[in-house]
């Protein structure tokens, strides 16, 4: 339940851009962007997103630092070969019509999902330090 609610900033951002991806009529005026692509980049980045917290959050409890140090790596594996995949499989298939602008806001999506997927996984660091620190004393 904790994880959720600190998950939850990003759940917000993706129903947000969902539901102004889905209302506004066109996004030609921005570089030509394909809003079918932009939808589904938006849905894998989320999934990605998912994928890299649930391993961040699993890392927090690991005491051993190569634990957490593997599980951290991973989640970013994790997230990049993701998106990685997405693109050359849209970039193959729309070969000549790859829309560019949805390509470059994609990108701005990863952006913002991983620096607040960044922030709550600090937050949550911190507060399990925090945590640990006073039952220990």
């Amino acid at each position: 339940m904790k994880l959720i609610r600190a998950f939850s900033p990003v759940i917000v951002v993706f129903i947000v851009t969902t539901i102004i991806l889905a209302v506004v009529p066109d996004l030609s005026f921005l570089w030509q962007m394909d809003k079918t692509v932009m939808i589904v980049g938006n849905a894998i980045l989320f999934i990605a997103t998912t994928i890299s917290f649930l391993l961040f959050a699993r890392s927090l409890g690991n005491n051993n630092v190569y634990g957490f140090m593997r599980m951290i790596y991973g989640g970013m594996f994790a997230k990049m070969l993701i998106c990685l995949f997405a693109a050359v499989i849209y970039i193959m298939a729309a070969k000549k019509g790859v829309s560019k602008g949805a390509i470059f806001g994609c990108m701005f999506l990863y952006f913002v999902y991983t620096f607040l997927e960044i922030s709550i996984i600090m937050k949550l660091s911190r507060k399990d330090r925090y945590a640990k620190d006073r039952s220990t004393t």
